[in-house]
């Protein structure tokens, strides 16, 4: 029987490697062996340290997660790995699947989607984030020449802002408290600015800071009657906002937006498999090499997830956006 090495997060803000049997592969399975995960920070600090909210644990569940909320969990979502058993079309493979920090899985053959030859192993771990960027911007519908303001130059943010780059004549700024996020927004073909010289009276405005003074900011930066979408995740953390002044005199509005379900624009034509391929193709863009960041062997995970959570930076000082792990050499 295979073994595989996972990753646990035994208690908040306490991760450790366990070893654990894989069952058989079927006729309808993949064994795959992982190559490369990626830690979302955001969404994977709150599960580290416990502070998913009681009413959101089934939604907050991952695809293949073991365990239950808040502890012991097995949990994470981006996961590149190598096809070494399953269907002959499979075999060899390079996939995408949302699984969990873990050697090797074995999956429903249905569960993984073949990266594409010309998207490397290691960039491909940010298809997650840019599927939720994907329904991030179908949520906001921008048009040609609008102004858009992402807030926010964490992981989604920076994908959504790469996206909304691609619409002819935008002009996209991203702002962040953090002036040493602008190398890295420059990189990906948006402007940088910082909260106090935010754009105001813009078209699109999008909130992924998770931060309640970037919501703030985003009423603020937005045009009259118009709406902010708010891609961030606050976990447990109230939120509280200035909704007196100009708020309703401006008839402004707050939408959500979450990976969870495909945004309704698309909901009748678009599956979440179909949306999942399309951010796999989108990754054919080197620029979005900018977001990755450091990198650590498997075996130092329960060590670099505390750091994250805690709100480390890389090496250098540089900012942590897509911290990935390698798992080449894992048994």
């Amino acid at each position: 029987m295979l073994e595989a090495t996972a990753f646990w997060i035994e208690r908040p803000g306490l991760g450790a490697l366990r070893t654990q049997s894989l069952p058989p592969v079927e006729a309808d399975e993949v064994l795959v062996r992982t190559r490369y995960t990626a830690v979302s920070r955001g969404t994977e600090s709150t599960v580290f340290l416990g502070r998913v909210p009681n009413g959101e644990r089934e939604r907050m569940r991952a695809p293949h997660q073991d365990g239950d909320f808040p502890w012991p969990v097995k949990y994470g979502y981006l996961n590149v790995g190598r096809v070494e058993q399953g269907p002959s079309e499979l075999v060899g493979r390079t996939v995408f699947t949302l699984y969990p920090h873990q050697s090797a899985f074995v999956v429903p053959a249905a569960a993984v989607l073949p990266v594409p030859d010309d998207v490397p192993a290691r960039r491909a771990v940010l298809a997650g984030a840019v599927e939720t960027a994907v329904n991030v911007v179908w949520d906001a519908s921008p048009l040609i020449g609008d102004r858009v303001v992402v807030i926010g130059a964490g992981m989604i943010g920076c994908c959504v802002a790469r996206l909304l780059a691609g619409i002819p004549e935008a002009d996209v700024t991203l702002v962040d408290v953090d002036p040493s996020r602008r190398t890295t927004v420059e990189r990906l073909g948006v402007g940088f600015a910082d909260p106090a010289h935010a754009p105001r009276d813009c078209d699109v405005v999008i909130d992924a800071s998770g931060a309640e003074s970037g919501l703030q900011l985003a009423l603020q930066a937005v045009a009259d009657e118009g709406e902010v979408i708010e891609a961030g995740w606050f976990g447990d953390r109230p939120v509280t906002l200035t909704l007196g002044a100009d708020f309703h005199s401006r008839r402004l509005s707050i939408r959500s937006s979450q990976v969870g379900m495909v945004a309704p624009r698309r909901r009748g034509t678009r599956s979440t498999k179909d949306r999942l391929a399309l951010a796999l193709r989108l990754l054919r863009d080197s620029a979005f090499d900018a977001l990755l960041s450091g990198e650590s062997s498997w075996r130092d995970l329960p060590r670099v997830m505390a750091e994250l959570a805690e709100g480390s930076t890389e090496k250098g000082g540089a900012p942590v956006l897509c911290h990935t792990i390698d798992w080449e050499d894992a048994s």
